[in-house]
This record gives C-alpha cells, sequence and structure tokens, in this order.
C-alpha cells in the first residue's frame, strides 16, 4: 500500500504560478512511477507529467513547457511547479504511483483544486 497526500492547490491569477507537492508513505520502495493528472468538471481525467525510476519524464502536450516535475527522493516527494497558468488549468490534481507497469495497481490521492482566474 502506498499512501498519497497532495498540498499546494489554491487560487491564483493567469500568468501566475503555483507548486503543488505530493507526499508518499508505506511501501514506496516499490514505486515505478509518480506524477500528476487532472480533472476539469465536465471533462475527463488527463495526464499532467509522470516522473519514472530512471528519471525519464513525461508531460501531457498541453502543459508542455509550462509545467516541470520534480522529486525529492529523500522526501519521497514528488513536486509540480506550475507557471504561467492559464484559465484552462483549472482543475481537480491527482497524485499518482505506479508500483507496477503503467496503470496497473495504480495509487491516487485525494486531489488539490487548482484554480485559474482570467
Amino acid at each position: 500500500q502506498v499512501q498519497l497526500v497532495e498540498s499546494g492547490g489554491g487560487l491564483v491569477q493567469a500568468g501566475g504560478s503555483l507548486r503543488l507537492s505530493c507526499a508518499a508513505s508505506g511501501s514506496i520502495f516499490s514505486i515505478k512511477a509518480m506524477g500528476w493528472y487532472r480533472q476539469a468538471p465536465g471533462k475527463q481525467r488527463e495526464l499532467v507529467a509522470a516522473i519514472f525510476n530512471d528519471d525519464s519524464i513525461m508531460y501531457g502536450d498541453s502543459v508542455a513547457g509550462r509545467f516541470t516535475i520534480s522529486r525529492d527522493n529523500a522526501k519521497n516527494t514528488v513536486y509540480l511547479q506550475m507557471n504561467s497558468l492559464k484559465p484552462e488549468d483549472t482543475g481537480v490534481y491527482y497524485c499518482f504511483s505506479d508500483p507496477n507497469r503503467w496503470g496497473q495497481g495504480r495509487y491516487w490521492g485525494q486531489g488539490t483544486q487548482v484554480t485559474v482566474s482570467s
């Protein structure tokens, strides 16, 4: 079991920045990938960013060049630095971790709200 606790969401104006944190605890030795999805009202959940054990990184098309994912292994924490925020970035951001292959047995955090005002 892996427990994920997110923090850092909030309200920001367009063009501003936020940093999300996701702290993992439990069976963290089994984690193969961690990252973030988001879900806007009435839309499907979409991938924002992921970081893998080999340090490779993947971004969703809509955030590439504006968002940066990183991790602190000593703190078992993954961060999402979000710059140049747009109103369309508004949604609930969910941290995830994969103990196996991509998407298999995935764990989710409780979600944190990000609201970008125009």
